[in-house]
């Protein structure tokens, strides 16, 4: 099985063009198979406020109304995946832009009401991948960058969680290639305190997570990783951008384990 290398890029990164640029440097120089999948940091959020619309976040998930969603729609598919992709390509990176209604890329269903209406935000259909399409853009060193949009089966655009965009292309994808998984922000890695923590397994993360030491944005991110090991795939790494190379490697950020 040949590597591939799915990295998640987000948080504060995003905002910071020079920061960012160096991450796609260091993401351009990945030597295996790789996808880069990004989330929209904060332009989505200031846009919504310069039109007056107010942003609700329930444990790190935006909350999304027909306007939100045009909103997000407009940022991350559009002026964040575009850039992205310019700048990689500019780097001597083949790189394609995506979003995930892009050849019913990755689809998906609107989010049932609970306790909670997340309005138009979406719910990954993992079976449903279109892993063949991936495979062949991968299989001639085309790099896809992919913005998480997401849409159903009767033409909805969904608003998609882009940590669990990137866990759901991970287990899909661990079947044809070994995985390394790496989500990288501007933190350091899972952090206690101050302190990095540089393995977390299940249980810990339980008891952190009860203590509220991990909560609001790391939520999604832990769980969506936990559920990409249980799925097969064979390396998860959560750790700062600027130490993509490291983290390649596992000498920076936390490894999360079973």
């Amino acid at each position: 099985m040949k590597n591939l290398t799915i990295v998640k890029i987000g948080g504060n990164i995003i905002d910071n063009e020079a920061e960012l640029n160096k991450f796609l440097i260091s993401f351009s120089k990945i030597k295996t198979a790789k996808i880069l999948v990004h989330g929209g940091g904060k332009l989505a959020t200031e846009l919504s406020s310069k039109l007056g619309i107010e942003t609700k976040m329930i444990e790190g998930r935006r909350i999304t109304d027909a306007e939100a969603l045009k909103i997000a729609t407009m940022v991350y598919a559009g002026l964040i995946n575009k850039s992205i992709v310019a700048k990689l390509n500019s780097n001597r990176s083949s790189a394609i832009g995506l979003c995930g209604v892009d050849v019913s890329l990755i689809p998906s269903g609107k989010r049932k009401k609970g306790k909670v209406d997340y309005g138009f935000v979406g719910d990954v259909i993992s079976k449903k991948i279109n892993t063949d399409f991936l495979k062949l853009l991968l299989d001639k060193n085309i790099s896809p960058v992919i913005a998480p949009i997401t849409g159903t089966k009767k033409g909805q655009l969904l608003n998609t969680n882009a940590d669990t965009i990137a866990s759901s292309l991970a287990s899909a994808l661990g079947k044809y290639y070994k995985v390394k998984f790496i989500y990288c922000f501007e933190k350091e890695g899972v952090l206690n305190g101050n302190k990095v923590i540089k393995d977390l397994n299940k249980k810990t993360y339980a008891q952190l997570k009860a203590k509220e030491i991990i909560k609001d944005g790391m939520i999604p991110k832990l769980d969506n990783a936990f559920d990409a090991l249980k799925r097969g795939v064979r390396h998860v790494t959560i750790g700062n951008a600027n130490d993509l190379n490291k983290l390649m490697n596992h000498h920076a950020g936390t490894s999360i384990t079973n």
